[in-house]
């Protein structure tokens, strides 16, 4: 693995009890990279981003992380949707603190360091003004911009996202991908996120992991998002 490779995976098979939905896996994230992970329902994208966040483990295979600058690459992880059950009273900033508790451990105070950082988090998702707000009565789009500002405050090497503009209107679709970008250019943070709207992910992202029937694409927007590509892999005429 080279210095600019963050993940390899070498015949990864990923899914739930010892049941792969997705056999086979070979391909490579590089640093600094805005990539979209495309397929159809049911073909294993969600889980392929849990097992590589370590949220489920892998059925079969290998999975290389890379280092940087010493560390083993640092992931942050926005869910699809997240279940924080309304009987819990967590404002958003105690939403984003929870970013940092794989750094700081269980039981153990936050610092002001961290609270400052959590503050930074939700200043540079443009949440800020929803610090003291309850999380359970946020908009969509409000939601997944506390939810990408939890991600920044475990200090990521890589942001994965699991449909991050599914259910939210097309104001706040533009205005979270808008902000996706700006992390990736001013931050050259990496980023691979879960996507079904293809005008969405043509317009973002730099590279394209397709799942379809079994197998994984992987290229470049201009490679396997033009029209003749798109028809190919889903064997339709385009209107």
């Amino acid at each position: 693995m080279t210095t600019e490779t963050l993940i390899t995976l070498q015949e990864v098979g990923v899914g739930y009890d010892r049941q792969a939905v997705l056999r086979g896996v070979n391909l490579q994230i590089r640093r600094g990279t805005f990539t979209g992970l495309l397929g159809a329902n049911g073909t294993g994208k969600s889980t392929l981003l849990k097992t590589l966040v370590g949220i489920i483990p892998a059925v079969e295979g290998v999975i290389q992380l890379g280092n940087v600058e010493g560390h083993p690459a640092v992931f942050g992880y926005v869910p699809q949707r997240e279940a924080l059950d309304p009987i819990f009273l967590l404002s958003s900033f105690e939403v984003v603190l929870m970013g940092a508790c794989g750094r700081v451990g269980p039981g153990r105070r936050f610092s002001h360091g961290e609270k400052d950082l959590a503050h930074d988090c939700l200043r540079r998702t443009g949440a800020d003004q929803l610090s003291r707000k309850r999380f359970s009565q946020l908009s969509g789009g409000q939601k997944q911009r506390v939810l990408i500002a939890r991600a920044l405050a475990a200090r990521p090497d890589m942001l994965l996202l699991d449909e991050p503009t599914a259910g939210i209107d097309t104001a706040a679709t533009q205005a979270i991908m808008e902000l996706l970008r700006q992390l990736h250019r001013e931050q050259k943070l990496t980023i691979l996120m879960v996507n079904h709207d293809l005008p969405v992910v043509r317009r973002y992202v730099d590279e394209v992991i397709w799942l379809h029937e079994g197998k994984v694409l992987q290229g470049s927007v201009q490679e396997l998002l033009s029209r003749e590509k798109v028809e190919q892999i889903l064997d339709l005429e385009l209107s």
